[in-house]
């Protein structure tokens, strides 16, 4: 088997190749925006959050905005995702912490923006690398499948993929990778029936080269 470094990066190429437009689908206009769009984005499709977020954010779209709303009335505005009554609380309470902590701004700092309701891991990495443009690899269930199913890693978990992931792929990687895996997770390597016949990189998959 090739090493994993090399073959890691050849899998990157491919699929840069297979997606040149690969990039962030949710749709924002801020910081603070995309901090409310990530933390609506669990368990939910981002074309969800954008139906959602096309009409809230015409409305609320700074933190003193969510801090003075009633919870119910953000909860009757976001119930097109899912898990909207703990997110509404998340949302009212990250935006108080923003506004007495940070002087309404979004944290730039991966352990500040761990502090905020509802932001773990996987968020703080996809707000760190959109939002700032720091490096930064979230893990969504795409990332885990696809990557595992490459044998790129051997992880039973998100959190682990993660750190395995940044100890394989150099830092410059992190954040287009994210969108790379995503992208073929979704169109190619699904999680019933992947598509192995028309995979870019099939040839470089652990089911392959394991044979």
């Amino acid at each position: 088997m090739k090493s994993a470094s090399r073959r890691s990066r050849k899998i990157i190429e491919r699929l840069q190749d297979a997606y040149p437009d690969a990039g962030p689908m949710l749709k924002f206009s801020s910081r603070f925006e995309l901090l409310v769009a990530v933390v609506l984005s669990a368990q939910s499709t981002d074309e969800q959050v954008n139906r959602v977020t096309a009409a809230l954010f015409r409305e609320a779209n700074r933190p003193q905005d969510f801090a003075a709303l009633p919870q119910s009335e953000l909860e009757e505005k976001i119930k097109g995702v899912g898990l909207y009554k703990n997110k509404a609380r998340s949302i009212k309470n990250l935006s108080q912490m923003l506004l007495e902590q940070y002087g309404g701004e979004v944290p730039g700092d991966y352990e500040a923006l761990l502090q905020l309701p509802g932001v773990g891991t996987k968020s703080a990495n996809v707000i760190l690398a959109v939002g700032f443009g720091q490096p930064g690899l979230g893990v969504d269930t795409h990332v885990h499948r696809v990557t595992n199913r490459l044998g790129l890693v051997q992880e039973k978990n998100p959190e682990n993929t993660e750190k395995a992931l940044k100890a394989l792929l150099p830092e410059k990687l992190w954040s287009i990778s994210h969108h790379l895996f995503i992208f073929h997770g979704r169109q190619v390597c699904k999680a019933r029936r992947p598509d192995c016949d028309h995979c870019c990189v099939e040839d470089l998959c652990a089911k392959v080269l394991l044979k």
